[in-house]
């Protein structure tokens, strides 16, 4: 099973991750015993990459479900490699808040939440572009010499956004969609972020789950499910991406494994300092979400699946309009 620091000077950790968003129901009603079951099976099998923010669930519901567990399990936390965010305001209306002095109270909030005295990542979760990146930077630099932040993390943004960040105080990680229906990263992030010790963290890099072993069926989404409003689940993108993503279901059943495993095992392949951190509810799927830490894809193995799967296959935008806010572009 291969680990990776989570940055140049962070924790080493497995190179796949835990993302917690589901726990508050993004993705369809769930409850907290099987949270903590998922949260369970995660330190068995040694996912120790635990990613999650103050706005999933609303009003810091997934961060109290963890904060929870930690103080009925209070020997466990130690063992974990925590990472939240906070920027994002869930109004109405919906804003981005980059100042400082908010950031702050919302970091302390979630302390008092996960039951913790410090995070080892915490990231600013969207881009507001009226308030400069050099100052927060350099307030949250001081937070990392105070101890209650391992390191900085930067979510969403685009390349210009890191090099200034990084000009002022070390960046841990950037977060990012990436996976074999969503490339982007690919022109520039990615190689930036090797440049400077920076951990790539890759979420949804299972495609919300339409890379899983069975096909999805969006009209059986639950009426809270994030991807209802998702162009690329939509009535008319749907049926081309599936018809596609059928096609790598194949494949990975000739290549011997899992559909998921060969689809995080990709985006692993793709450099070194890459980490996925797939959203899951399950038990089951967090044992085999690892077992793309084990795998090592030959170089015709990579080709064969970007034939079936080229770069810009998918149909449908990434986000619909309503989703975008805070996102940086770039290319």
């Amino acid at each position: 099973m291969e680990h990776r620091t989570l940055g140049a000077d962070g924790p080493l950790v497995l190179s796949v991750g835990l993302g917690a968003m589901s726990f508050g129901g993004m993705y369809g009603a769930t409850n907290e015993e099987t949270s903590r079951a998922t949260m369970d099976k995660a330190l068995e099998v040694g996912v120790t990459h635990w990613d999650v923010a103050n706005i999933y669930g609303g009003d810091g519901v997934c961060e109290s479900i963890i904060g929870r567990y930690f103080a009925d399990r209070p020997e466990t936390r130690a063992r974990i490699a925590l990472a939240t965010k906070g920027a994002i305001v869930a109004g109405p209306p919906r804003q981005i808040d980059n100042d400082p002095g908010y950031l702050r109270g919302e970091l302390e909030k979630s302390l008092k939440r996960l039951n913790t005295d410090h995070v080892e990542l915490y990231y600013i979760h969207r881009r507001n572009p009226e308030t400069p990146i050099e100052p927060t930077i350099e307030a949250m630099g001081r937070w990392v010499e105070e101890g209650m932040i391992g390191g900085i993390g930067l979510s969403e943004c685009g390349p210009y956004t890191l090099e200034r960040a990084a000009s002022v105080f070390p960046i841990r990680a950037v977060q990012s969609e990436y996976s074999l229906w969503t490339r982007l990263p690919e022109l520039g992030m990615i190689d930036l972020c090797g440049r400077l010790g920076t951990a790539f963290v890759a979420f949804s890099s299972l495609g919300r789950g339409v890379f899983g072993d069975t096909p999805l069926v969006p009209e059986q989404f639950a009426a809270s499910d994030f991807r209802r409003a998702n162009p690329r689940f939509s009535a008319e993108n749907f049926p081309r991406n599936e018809e596609k993503i059928a096609a790598f279901r194949v494949l990975a059943a000739e290549i011997g494994l899992p559909a998921p495993v060969l689809a995080n095992a990709w985006v692993l392949a793709r450099a070194p300092h890459i980490h996925v951190i797939p959203g899951t509810r399950s038990p089951v799927h967090l044992e085999q979400n690892a077992e793309a830490a084990a795998i090592t894809l030959t170089t015709e193995q990579i080709a064969a699946v970007e034939t079936i799967l080229p770069a810009g296959f998918a149909h449908g935008a990434r986000y619909a309009p309503n989703q975008t806010m805070g996102v940086e572009d770039y290319c």
